[in-house]
């Protein structure tokens, strides 16, 4: 028997290796995250496709997991006290991992209190308003003839790029010399506003010098690019 039979998710997709951490994803910016952080830490893990477009995050296995039916999870077989743990929200899963393993994150207090507080801003501010845009920008939201929101969540996400501009304009990475989780939960990001939300020109991305240089460093890394495809999208 399993540690992991107690959790119902485990049912519809089952874990192969029962003792490594299982991730529950899709390789959407949020999902992404995860997979970035574990690959660069070297974790091993069994990816699990979770099709958000067939709302299989809306199952009772999923929502047995995460009651807020959102990607990513994860279940740690070797949790605190060597017992499993589930977990949910992105920049928790990020925070749980890198203070577990002691990577992408500062070693001293302070920096990694710092560090906890550019996710926070990247969850409460870069993520909801970069979606904002693409969704108004290419998805149901182009059809509303008043442009209003558009340009209020273009404006906001001008905003957090020139943010992240005059962060990285000493910084090789988001927290200094180091690649952190901090980065993981930017990239995915910063990298569909200007790819898939085909919002580069609204948002003047090409005025832009040290946000560019940084995405091409960190979509440079092997890690990263692994990362960015696991798990695999179903067919």
């Amino acid at each position: 028997m399993s540690k992991l039979d107690r959790f119902p998710i485990t049912r519809r997709w089952p874990a192969a290796n029962p003792d490594i951490i299982q991730l529950y994803s899709m390789t959407t910016p949020n999902g992404v995250k995860v997979s970035i952080a574990l690959e660069e830490m070297g974790l091993p893990y069994e990816p699990h496709a979770v099709n958000i477009m067939a709302n299989e995050s809306w199952t009772p296995e999923f929502l047995a997991l995460n009651p807020n039916g959102k990607i990513p999870a994860i279940i740690d077989p070797d949790g605190p006290n060597g017992e499993p743990v589930g977990m949910f929200e992105s920049n928790a899963i990020l925070l749980y991992l890198a203070e577990k393993t002691g990577k992408l994150i500062p070693a001293d207090r302070a920096g990694q209190l710092e560090a906890r507080t550019w996710l926070f801003v990247q969850a409460g501010h870069i993520g909801p308003m970069f979606g904002q845009v693409g969704y108004f920008n290419k998805f149901a939201g182009r059809e509303i003839e008043d442009k209003r929101p558009l340009d209020r969540y273009v404006a906001e996400a001008k905003r957090m790029l020139a943010l992240l501009e005059n962060r990285l304009e000493d910084r090789d990475w988001l927290m200094g010399k180091e690649f952190s989780i901090v980065d993981c939960a930017c990239l995915g990001w910063v990298r569909n506003l200007i790819g898939f939300y085909e919002a580069g020109a609204l948002v003047d991305y090409a005025s832009l010098r040290h946000v560019p240089r940084w995405l091409d460093a960190g979509l440079a890394r092997p890690a990263v690019q692994r990362g960015l495809n696991s798990p695999a999208r179903p067919a």
